[in-house]
């Protein structure tokens, strides 16, 4: 199983980003996906996540309101879209796939990472 993080950069407070996560070696569309992010420092924390059909997303507070999440099953990929984007949301971003059960906010309960992708934004 690979997941493959794409889409970081550097980009200045209030722009926005597209992350991406194709991942290959697993029935994508049975995966619930999440994102994690991780701060120089900090503990790996959650972001954001969507059930398989892409029918649910869920957001930490932090981004809710400024953030999407959605999925391409017939690409096997998975996207987060950061819109207003602020120098605290610099941090490595990691995307996860869980099978089963539901959109979990805890690192444990995934069973696959990709390799991460840095956002840095600049004030």
């Amino acid at each position: 199983v690979q997941l493959q993080a794409s889409g970081g950069g550097l980009v200045q407070a209030g722009g926005s980003l597209r992350l991406s996560c194709a991942a290959s070696g697993l029935t994508f569309s049975t995966y619930n996906m999440a994102w994690f992010r991780q701060a120089p420092g900090k503990e790996r924390e959650f972001v954001g996540g969507i059930n398989w059909s892409g029918s649910s997303t869920y957001f930490v507070d932090s981004v809710k309101g400024r953030s999407t999440i959605s999925r391409d099953n017939a690409k096997n990929t998975v996207y987060l879209q950061m819109n207003s984007l602020q120098p605290e949301d610099t941090a490595v971003y990691y995307c996860a796939a869980r099978g089963g059960g539901i959109v979990f906010t805890t690192t444990s309960k995934y069973d696959y990472w990709g390799q991460g992708t840095k956002v840095t934004v600049s004030s």
